[in-house]
């Protein structure tokens, strides 16, 4: 690609991820015979457990902005992008395994976790086998920059995960130490499938520098509204257990805002119970959410980030990629409101 603005088709404003993905069918369906190629890869012992984890159909998101940050046309399916998605995507669902063994989670999915089905054991190893995979197709590539970009940022994945593990019951956690651990843990994995997007499809480096900036902003804001799913969201709508992060101890954003806003004598108490390990009625937290108006605050950060996010991709509006990465941005508000409007109803 010599980098030159592709032009793009005019596409309808999309109501939700779904029909994101549709515009990328021909890569997505790519990417599956990719993974599903990986699963031969594995020793033989194993390579069921493998397929379990590779062959899951789930949102793919972080391959979703590898094609759209890298998007030269809705049937050009460029090879290198799909092993660069497989990779990040890889990385992903490594990480999905430990959190949910942490977690204690029996969901993800809709279907039973790595944990659950193998054993937190097997479990924790078959993480382990993912990551070595991910980097081993990452290092196929006829220069180091994949390998390299990836590495760092597995590392990094997994410091932002320790920092939380370390801090869990821990009330004195910052603001600042909140947005530290999720740009570590989800914001790193956006920001580099992004950056490998368009430097991939040979965009400029200056577009690159955008598109990294823009998904270091997606994916705070992604995170923020996943730990406000954890508060609001229903179960069987969103495929996986809720509530880990209450009975876990993890203060995210939700949790801190409530803590700064309940009365003293409740937050006494909440802070006794996550202090001592006793998980909190998840009911009971939603309705103080409600009544002190917790989400507002967390719509408002969300949205700081969303309109970053888009601020980055300004001064390369022409560029092919540039309308549907900000898409996404619009795609992430719906999910917001749909998420909210029904707990400012009630």
């Amino acid at each position: 690609m010599s980098g030159q603005p592709v032009p793009s088709a005019t596409y309808a404003q999309p109501r939700d991820l779904n029909e994101v993905f549709k515009r990328v069918g021909q890569q997505m369906t790519a990417l599956d015979r990719f993974m599903h190629e990986q699963v031969a890869s594995f020793e033989p012992e194993i390579r069921s457990m493998a397929a379990y984890c590779l062959e899951t159909s789930g949102k793919r998101l972080r391959p979703t902005l590898v094609f759209i940050s890298g998007w030269q046309g809705e049937t050009v399916v460029n090879p290198d992008l799909v092993r660069a998605a497989g990779v990040v995507e890889m990385v992903h669902l490594a990480t999905l395994v430990h959190d949910d063994i942490m977690d204690s989670a029996d969901i993800r999915r809709n279907r039973r976790t790595a944990a659950r089905e193998f054993g937190p054991d097997a479990a924790v190893l078959l993480g382990d086998a993912l990551f070595s995979q991910a980097l081993h197709i990452a290092s196929q590539f006829p220069t180091t920059e994949v390998c390299r970009l990836v590495s760092a940022s597995t590392r990094q994945v997994c410091s932002g995960e320790i920092m939380q593990t370390l801090r869990r019951r821990d009330t004195t956690v910052s603001m600042a130490d909140y947005y530290r651990v999720i740009d570590l843990k989800t914001a790193e994995l956006f920001r580099v499938s992004c950056l490998l997007g368009a430097r991939m499809a040979g965009y400029t480096p200056a577009f690159a520098t955008a598109a990294n900036d823009f998904g270091r902003h997606l994916g705070i804001a992604y995170q923020i509204y996943d730990d406000l799913v954890d508060f609001l969201g229903e179960e069987k709508n969103i495929g996986k257990t809720l509530g880990t992060d209450l009975a876990s101890g993890k203060l995210t954003l939700p949790l801190m805002l409530l803590l700064e806003k309940l009365p003293a004598a409740e937050r006494a108490e909440v802070i006794e119970a996550l202090h001592g390990g006793r998980p909190l009625p998840l009911a009971v937290s939603v309705e103080r959410m409600r009544a002190l108006g917790i989400a507002d605050g967390v719509v408002r950060a969300i949205e700081q980030e969303l309109s970053a996010a888009s601020a980055a991709l300004a001064p390369h509006a022409g560029l092919a990629p540039v309308p549907m990465m900000r898409q996404l941005c619009d795609v992430l508000r719906s999910q917001v409101t749909g998420l909210y409007a029904p707990s400012v109803a009630k």
